[in-house]
């Protein structure tokens, strides 16, 4: 049989489509082993010495199984909590009222709401609660005090003073509580640090005051009674000004009961007042 001139045989080839290499994967033949090679073959950007270990076949089965045990968690805050306990409707409820009746209540916050014309009478009432204003009235009338009796009174009204700026200061920063109008506390507030919402300060300094006078000053029934009603007042002032809440109002007064009751259980006596008096003195007199 004559030879087929080699000329002819590249022409065949040529006009082959089967040879094309977009095509010469139909002419492999298709074994087993296919998927093996696909999963030994070196990905791109995969080093060689990774492209020639085996696959293990298990390791997505592993990884399956693993996802369907451990379901996705959501973050708390993207959770819907559909049946609520009854606690936290009655709590939410609570401060939702506490809320709306406080705003309604600050009638003196801004020289432009519906009381704006007596705020500075209203301010002026709550500033004789002041810690400020107690704290150098006691000071001023233990210099000028005679007899050892008012003085064991004057330095424990001092020190009851004292641990109610502490504790508010504290517990205020601890909470951090804005006021329902969100108005900024001014320099005086800054010096005896109340300068968040809960409790209120000028409520447990007045229910402290007023209770510590009552229990250690002769007084008649009608100052009693204004004495009482001062210290409500001034609780309630800053509601009016816009400054607290009313539930901060109630703390605040019952953290000055709690006060008045620790100062009473620690009670300093008149020679350790006279001490503290002498050392004060000689500590002031050392920079004359």
């Amino acid at each position: 049989m004559p030879a087929i001139p080699s000329s002819r045989s590249r022409t065949r080839d040529r006009n082959n489509v089967l040879s094309r290499p977009e095509f010469m994967s139909l002419n492999q033949p298709l074994w087993s082993g296919n998927s093996e090679s696909q999963g030994n073959s070196r990905r791109p950007g995969q080093p060689k010495h990774q492209a020639n270990l085996p696959c293990d076949p298990q390791e997505p089965t592993d990884n399956a199984n693993k996802d369907r045990k451990e379901p996705t968690k959501l973050p708390e805050e993207d959770c819907i909590q559909l049946n609520p306990s009854f606690k936290g409707i009655a709590m939410s409820s609570l401060l939702a009222i506490d809320i709306c009746l406080s705003k309604r209540l600050g009638v003196c916050a801004y020289t432009s709401s519906s009381w704006g014309t007596v705020r500075s009478m209203v301010t002026l009432l709550a500033f004789t609660g002041h810690g400020i204003t107690w704290i150098i009235g006691t000071i001023v009338c233990l210099t000028r005090s005679n007899t050892q009796a008012g003085q064991e009174v004057l330095v424990n009204l001092l020190l009851a003073l004292l641990l109610d700026v502490m504790t508010v200061a504290g517990v205020q920063k601890l909470i951090k509580r804005k006021g329902p109008w969100e108005i900024s506390p001014g320099f005086l507030d800054y010096c005896v640090m109340d300068v968040y919402s809960f409790p209120a300060a000028h409520a447990s300094r007045a229910a402290m005051v007023s209770k510590f006078l009552l229990s250690h000053l002769v007084l008649a029934v009608p100052l009693r009674i204004l004495l009482v009603l001062w210290a409500f007042l001034v609780g309630m002032s800053r509601v009016l000004l816009g400054r607290h809440h009313l539930t901060d109002m109630a703390c605040g007064f019952a953290l000055g009961l709690l006060h008045f009751s620790l100062v009473e259980t620690v009670w300093l006596s008149s020679s350790t007042c006279q001490t503290l008096i002498s050392i004060g003195t000689l500590s002031w007199s050392s920079f004359y």
